[in-house]
C-alpha cells in the first residue's frame, strides 16, 4: 500500500500561514482536551501468557527484569486501583469533561471504572485490544484486533467508540482499517494543533492530532518531577496559544499510574482550576471536537 492510499503522505505544509478559525463553541480561543489513557490490565504480563512483564512507563525501574516483574505489575495495578479514582474525583468535582483512550482488556478487568466513565459522560475512544503497538501487525491481524477491541469497549461502556488512538505506533494499514470499521476519526498523528482531513483509499478521513509533548510521560522520563512543574509547563502552553491567532486546540495526555500520584495530581488540579477561571479557555471531549470540526469544516 502506498502512503497516499494509506492516508499517510508526508505533508510538511499543512495549513501554512492561514490556518482556519475553528469557531469553537462559546467563542473559546483555546480548547483543551484531557485524555486519560486507561491501559492498566492490558499491558504485557506473564500471567496473561506473555514471556515478559511490561516495564515501560513504570516508576523506579533500575534494571530490566527477565520473565515476570512483580514490581512492574504492582505499579500498573496502582493505576486502576487508586490512580483512576483520583483522576475521576478531580474531574467530576469540577464538572469538567475528559476523554478516555481505553485498552479493551483493561476495561474488562474493572467494571466499576467503566460504570464511572458512563456516569460522568466521558467519551471513550479505542486504544487497542491490548496495550500493544500495531506497526508490526499484518493487515488481517490488525483488522481482527480492531474488531475485537471495538466490540469489547462497546459492551463495557454501552456505546461504541467513535475515535481511536494506537499505542505508539500505528501501521500503514491502521487508518484505512479504522475507516472500514466505521470510526469517525483517529488521533494517530502529532503534527498539528487543529484537526484536518486527509484522503485515505479514496475516502475522507478526519484526524484529530494528539501530543506527547503536553503529556505526563515527562514524569517517568525525568522531564519533570513535581506537580508545580506540571502546572507551570501546561499553563505556559495555554498562555502561548492565547496570544496567537487563530484559536487552537491542545491535547493533554494523562495516565492513571503516572500523574495520579498525589504530589503530581495537585499540579493537574491547579491547572484545571486555573482553566476554570479563564473565560477564553474551554475543555471539550475529543468526540465533540471531532464532530464540531466535521460540522464547521467539512471535508473539501
Amino acid at each position: 500500500m502506498s502512503d497516499e492510499e494509506a492516508g499517510r503522505a508526508r505533508d510538511f505544509i499543512g495549513y501554512g500561514r492561514t490556518p482556519p478559525d475553528p469557531r469553537w463553541p462559546g467563542g473559546a480561543h483555546v480548547v483543551c482536551n484531557f485524555v486519560i489513557n486507561y491501559e492498566e490490565g492490558g499491558e504485557a504480563s506473564v500471567p496473561d501468557g506473555d514471556p515478559n512483564s511490561e516495564n515501560a512507563l513504570t516508576e523506579g525501574s533500575t534494571a530490566p527484569v527477565k520473565g515476570r516483574d512483580l514490581a512492574a505489575e504492582s505499579m500498573f495495578a496502582y493505576g486502576s486501583r487508586a490512580g483512576f479514582w483520583r483522576l475521576h474525583r478531580i474531574f467530576t468535582a469540577r464538572g469538567l469533561p475528559c476523554t478516555v483512550f481505553a485498552v479493551a482488556r483493561a476495561l474488562q478487568r474493572n467494571p466499576e471504572a467503566c460504570a464511572a466513565m458512563r456516569e460522568a459522560g466521558w467519551d471513550v475512544a479505542g486504544h487497542g485490544l491490548r496495550w500493544e503497538m500495531h506497526n508490526a501487525f499484518d493487515k488481517a491481524t490488525e483488522r481482527e484486533r480492531i474488531a475485537q477491541a471495538t466490540a469489547i469497549i462497546t459492551r463495557c461502556i454501552g456505546e461504541r467508540p467513535a475515535g481511536w488512538y494506537t499505542r505508539y505506533a500505528p501501521s500503514l494499514n491502521t487508518r484505512r482499517l479504522l475507516i472500514e470499521a466505521g470510526y469517525e476519526y483517529d488521533s494517530d498523528a502529532y503534527d498539528d494543533e487543529l484537526p484536518y482531513w486527509v484522503k485515505c483509499a479514496g475516502r475522507d478521513a478526519l484526524v484529530v492530532p494528539y501530543s506527547l509533548v503536553h503529556n505526563d510521560v515527562r514524569f517517568p522520563r525525568m522531564g519533570m518531577s513535581s506537580g508545580s512543574e506540571y502546572f507551570d509547563y501546561m499553563r505556559d502552553a495555554i498562555e502561548c496559544v492565547l496570544r496567537e491567532d487563530p484559536p487552537r486546540m491542545l491535547s493533554f495526555g494523562l495516565h492513571n499510574r503516572i500523574i495520579a500520584h498525589p504530589g503530581r495530581a495537585m499540579g493537574l488540579a491547579r491547572l484545571l482550576d486555573w482553566i476554570g477561571n479563564h473565560p477564553r479557555v474551554a475543555v471539550m471531549r475529543r468526540v465533540d471536537i471531532a464532530r464540531h470540526w466535521r460540522k464547521e469544516h467539512p471535508a473539501p
